[in-house]
């Protein structure tokens, strides 16, 4: 009922239309499959009491999904096919293995802007340290910007080898700029552009606090 209620207030006349649904906070345990919602893209289920996500199966274009404030345990299987999802909020919930929770997003690789705080998972003491190795992408963790410096403390936590690799290979560009040592053909290099935001992060980090 609370589906078809926003399809009459949205003014979709086919299934095929529907490109976002918002079900938050009606009171919802449970969500029949929305298969039948191929091209839906924006999908607000937070601030109900959802524990299984298998309604989510066949919704391979999603980009925004906001799962926030429910009462999810396991994520196991339920999300590593939606390939293209951007915004993932998913705090406020019982999620309790990191190690699970972080293997089953792996597979975003346009993931921007996740989170998880407010779960049990999120008092490992280096689990912002954890999901940002493991999850490269994101840019913006629990509304907190991943900072370079993070990135090399959490290179330096869980591959050492490669961390130690990367800083000789610095040290060695310092060197031959001291020594004065022209490197490449000489022509100017423009600097590293600063990683853009995902359009709306501000609007989602303002929802559902």
């Amino acid at each position: 009922q609370a589906i078809e209620k926003q399809l009459k207030i949205c003014g979709y006349r086919s299934n095929v239309d529907v490109v976002a649904l918002y079900l938050a906070r009606q009171g919802l345990r449970s969500i029949p499959s929305l298969s039948q919602f191929r091209r839906l893209r924006y999908l607000w289920i937070n601030n109900n009491k959802i524990q299984d996500l298998t309604f989510l199966i066949k919704n391979y274009y999603l980009t925004e999904l906001y799962l926030n404030n429910n009462e999810l345990t396991d994520i196991s299987g339920a999300l590593k096919h939606l390939c293209s999802l951007q915004i993932l909020f998913l705090h406020n919930n019982e999620l309790k293995k990191l190690g699970k929770t972080v293997k089953e997003l792996k597979g975003m690789i346009s993931l921007q802007t996740l989170n998880l705080f407010q779960n049990p998972l999120a008092y490992d003491p280096d689990y912002r340290l954890y999901v940002i190795y493991f999850l490269p992408s994101v840019q913006l963790l629990d509304r907190k910007l991943v900072t370079q410096k993070e990135r090399e403390s959490a290179l330096n936590l869980y591959n050492p080898k490669k961390a130690w690799v990367m800083q000789s290979v610095a040290f060695g560009k310092r060197a031959d700029t001291c020594l004065g040592t022209t490197v490449g053909s000489g022509r100017y290099t423009q600097p590293a552009r600063r990683p853009i935001m995902p359009s709306g992060h501000e609007f989602g980090n303002n929802t559902n606090k």
